[in-house]
């Protein structure tokens, strides 16, 4: 017992420290529970071979993965993303998986073992492309858009891939006595002979009995969910719709063992069939702990189980081979966008994005390794090109931003000079993305005259197909700016969304025209602060308006008056800004927010005010607002 809880704590403390400190850093959740598998494992020797088998187990995490991914994945929503998940999702595994396995093929690996490393690098690393694309605000863009359908079209894959593997195993494998062969587990029985529907039967019955339990998953999840479900909520135990979430997904992962098939196929089945139903979001919060905790601890295994001995003897070719992987992926990625029509800018990003392997490769090489599809050697040195590919995918996004400012600044300039501004207008308006143009519509539609800038000839070129004229250039040089009429402009709207460009942007508007409005996008509190010391007047959070007219419903809905929500949103709207004017005294560019104890100090005396007041201050306010109603409605009679 006490070995068992030193071995929980190492495991734990690892994770623990190890995942905040790499997502502090940019790195991801996954290569947090990599990097503390290594120090527990190969570089401090805190845990053993006891890891292999703990793998095991913690491939349960995989399985649950796998139904949560199907329960997102509404048919009806598949259906409309068919051509991008067919055609550009399935071109790149297809693509991919071709042109890794003939290199494989070609340094003499046999068309199996080829087939299986073309499969497992083909796939992306769906945890750090999602998450650092939202990070950087890119989800939205076309090539974050085409990133995510190649990312699901890749989940999706994984399913035929898992079931192709052990068809793949050669009887010539060998992965050592002290190793896990086809027969301990994944889908075949768990090495349990006993333990199968199919053995023994012909090939139809086979057939037969495969076919069947599949059906009989898609006849409960579709007729027998709804009733059991309802059974357990008259409980009102809340372990229980847990228990009941853990059953189905144990349940169906052994049927498919005991037909031989992967639990991996059977339970992401079940999670498309249950994609609309009204449980659907019971069953993620039910199971998402679980399945964080259990890939967690997949992928400490994993990097406790990495040969570094084996990396530092060959770090040549392995570095080699890692970068070949990243320019064979990343050639068919940009072949795919220009055969898609993705923007200039769009096509970097949606190549550099996707030019890793991924978690799922690790899942892919486990898989290989229990179903003799692959040499153990051969397995390792696999690992580790996942591991260096996704390590270096931060490296990556960080060069894709450095080039796309050299791009902008070089390239585009050189292949079309900026344009001359020949007109002028009250209003000019820096920027036009999303929110530029939706200022421009505005300006327009109220018979204002505006002059458009941004640096992107993409979003020009676009806008001026549909009738809307804009300057191609660099709005942050002082004499662009003066030619667009900086010096008789009445306002100036920043809406780019290159943070450091907006900061620069108001600082050289404000130092020529101190009496400018200056209304800049912002897109938190950090950028709130550095624009309000750089001189904007009025500054805008790109989130904060649209969640206070949420906010606005949500007390409508809870059974406030139209008046009552209305007020409460702008007196929060007012209480907030004005925080933010008394933080904004406070901040100091040079310090993190946390080491600033003034600021932070400040901030808890805000909250408390805040919380404790609002509603008693609001309460106040509308009983003055109706009282003054009153008032009025007396001196509007006439006297008798």
């Amino acid at each position: 017992m006490a070995g068992f809880l030193l071995q929980a704590t190492i495991y734990l403390a690892a994770a623990v420290i190890a995942v905040p400190i790499a997502k502090q850093l940019g790195l991801g959740s996954v290569l947090g529970y990599l990097i503390a598998g290594l120090l527990i494992g190969p570089i401090l020797g805190l845990v053993g071979s006891e890891t292999q088998d703990l793998q095991h187990f913690a491939e349960f995490g995989v399985v649950m993965m796998l139904f949560l991914i199907g329960l997102e994945l509404d048919p009806k929503a598949l259906w409309d993303m068919r051509a991008k998940l067919l055609g550009l999702g399935g071109m790149q595994v297809a693509g991919t998986t071709i042109a890794i396995m003939a290199v494989a093929m070609f340094i003499g690996q046999s068309w199996t073992i080829a087939l299986a490393i073309g499969m497992t690098l083909a796939l992306s690393s769906t945890a750090i492309v999602v998450q650092t694309l939202n990070e950087k605000g890119l989800m939205a863009t076309p090539g974050g858009r085409s990133a995510f359908s190649v990312l699901l079209a890749q989940d999706i894959a994984v399913i035929p891939m898992l079931a192709i593997l052990p068809l793949l195993a050669l009887s010539t494998i060998h992965n050592g006595s002290g190793g896990h062969g086809g027969d301990d587990h994944g889908g075949h029985g768990g090495g349990h002979a006993t333990m199968s529907l199919v053995e023994g039967l012909p090939g139809w019955g086979v057939t037969l009995v495969t076919v069947a339990s599949i059906g009989i998953i898609i006849f409960a999840g579709l007729y027998l969910t709804r009733p059991v479900f309802k059974f357990i909520a008259r409980s009102a135990l809340r372990e229980m719709f847990t228990a009941l979430a853990l059953l189905m997904v144990v349940g169906i992962a052994l049927l498919m063992t005991l037909v031989g098939l992967s639990p991996a196929l059977g339970t992401f089945l079940a999670g498309v069939v249950l994609a609309n139903s009204e449980f659907r979001h019971e069953l993620e919060s039910d199971i998402e702990p679980f399945k964080g905790l259990l890939l967690g601890l997949f992928f400490i295994t994993v990097g406790a189980g990495m040969d570094l001995v084996l990396l530092w003897d060959q770090f040549g070719a392995i570095a080699a081979m890692t970068l070949g992987v990243i320019l064979i992926k990343g050639a068919i990625l940009y072949i795919l966008a220009l055969v898609f029509k993705l923007p200039g800018r769009e096509k970097r990003l949606f190549t550099l994005s996707l030019a890793q392997a991924g978690e799922f490769g690790f899942v892919m090489v486990a898989t290989a390794i229990a179903s003799n599809a692959m040499p153990r050697d051969t397995a390792q040195l696999l690992q580790i090109i996942i591991a260096l590919s996704m390590f270096l995918t931060p490296l990556l996004f960080i060069f894709g931003e450095m080039f796309e400012k050299w791009w902008t600044k070089s390239s585009d300039a050189d292949d079309r000079s900026e344009d001359e501004i020949d007109d002028a207008g009250p209003v000019i308006i820096v920027g036009m993305g999303r929110v530029g143009q939706i200022i421009n519509r505005m300006a327009l539609a109220a018979g204002t005259k505006t002059v458009v800038i941004d640096n992107h000839v993409d979003h020009i070129d676009t806008m001026r197909k549909f009738g809307v004229k804009g300057y191609f250039g660099d709005p942050t040089r002082p004499e662009l700016m003066h030619t667009a009429g900086l010096m008789e402009a009445q306002v100036l709207v920043v809406a780019v969304d290159d943070r450091d460009a907006a900061v620069r942007l108001t600082e050289i508007a404000r130092k020529a025209r101190p009496d400018l409005p200056i209304i800049a996008r912002a897109y938190g509190r950090n950028d709130v602060y550095r624009l309000y010391a750089a001189g904007a007047t009025d500054i805008v959070r790109e989130t904060f308006d649209s969640a206070v007219r949420m906010s606005r419903y949500m007390l409508g809905h809870l059974g406030w008056g139209t008046y009552e929500a209305d007020m409460a949103a702008e007196e929060f709207t007012k209480a907030d800004r004005g925080a933010l004017f008394e933080l904004a005294q406070l901040w100091d560019p040079e310090l993190d927010v946390f080491d600033n104890s003034a600021y932070v100090e400040r901030a808890k005396e805000i909250n408390q005010r805040f919380n404790t007041g609002f509603l008693a201050n609001l309460a106040g306010i509308v009983d003055r607002d109706v009282e003054d109603e009153t008032e009025d409605d007396a001196a509007e009679k006439p006297t008798s």
